[in-house]
Order: C-alpha cells, then sequence, then structure tokens
C-alpha cells in the first residue's frame, strides 16, 4: 500500500478515536508528502517517501532541542511524540552491530587510510545499509573515528 494511502487511512482512524495529537502529526505528514508530490508533477517513489518522512524526523528532532533550551518542556515532548509517529512509517533502524559491520566493510572495501577518503567510505558505507533508517551523524562519527 502506497505511503500516501496509508496515511490517508490512518488519519480516518484517528478521527474516529479522536486522537487530535496523531491526527495533527498525520495531517502535517501527508500535507509534506502531497507538496513534494505536486513540486514534482509526478508520484512520488519510495524513495522519495522516506527521505521527506527522514527529514521530518530531523525537523522534530531540532525543534525538541531548541525547545529545551528554551525551557518549554512541554513542547519539546509534543516535537518528540510526532518523530517517534513519523519513525513508525521508517523501515526499521540499523543497529549499532550492523552500523559497525557496515563501517568496517565499507573500510576493507576502499581501503581508505586517510580522513580525505572519509567521503568514499561513507558512500560504501550507506549503500550496505541501504533500506535501513540510519543518523547520517552516527555513521559519519564511526567513520571518522575509524579513519583517524
Amino acid at each position: 500500500m502506497p505511503l500516501l494511502d496509508r496515511v490517508q487511512k490512518d488519519m480516518v482512524e484517528a478521527m474516529k478515536a479522536r486522537e487530535e495529537a496523531r491526527l495533527s502529526t498525520l495531517r502535517m505528514m501527508k500535507a509534506a508528502l502531497k507538496k513534494h508530490e505536486v513540486d514534482a508533477m509526478k508520484p512520488l517513489d519510495e524513495a522519495a517517501e522516506m527521505q521527506i518522512l527522514k527529514s521530518l524526523v530531523k525537523q522534530r528532532i531540532e525543534a525538541a532541542d531548541a525547545f529545551r533550551k528554551g525551557g518549554r518542556e512541554e513542547s519539546a515532548a509534543k516535537e518528540e511524540a510526532e518523530r517517534k509517529l513519523i519513525e513508525s512509517y521508517l523501515p526499521a533502524s540499523a543497529g549499532e552491530a550492523e552500523i559497525e559491520a557496515a563501517v568496517q566493510a565499507a573500510l576493507a572495501e576502499t581501503g581508505a587510510a586517510s580522513l580525505k577518503q572519509m567521503g568514499v567510505v561513507m558512500k560504501a558505507a550507506q549503500a550496505k545499509l541501504a533500506g535501513k533508517t540510519v543518523d547520517g551523524k552516527a555513521l559519519s562519527e564511526k567513520v571518522r573515528s575509524r579513519l583517524q
């Protein structure tokens, strides 16, 4: 089932159950997906849908951090709840062991030994972790620590 249809079906369920917070998040997700679909003037493929959801997750993380720094814990908690709901539509996250194995394999494959070759290693590691949700910042830090 396409993601947009799944979001629409979940919106109907949230309306019937009168879950306002969930409904609000689902509406925001649908709006973001539709906007990109209209901008591209063609239906979204799965990779584009996942990229949009990842950007929404990143926005929620940054907003929650900003709210916490400003002393607005209730708003930060709302952003965290939205992030969790959005993440439920993303594929499973890669575990620590999977990331470590991908970095090790990418280093062996590329033969990189210096920080100048970090881009090549990152690209190879991301290819090995395709289909899983990976935090790029954490992956970058792992690669950087191995190349130093």
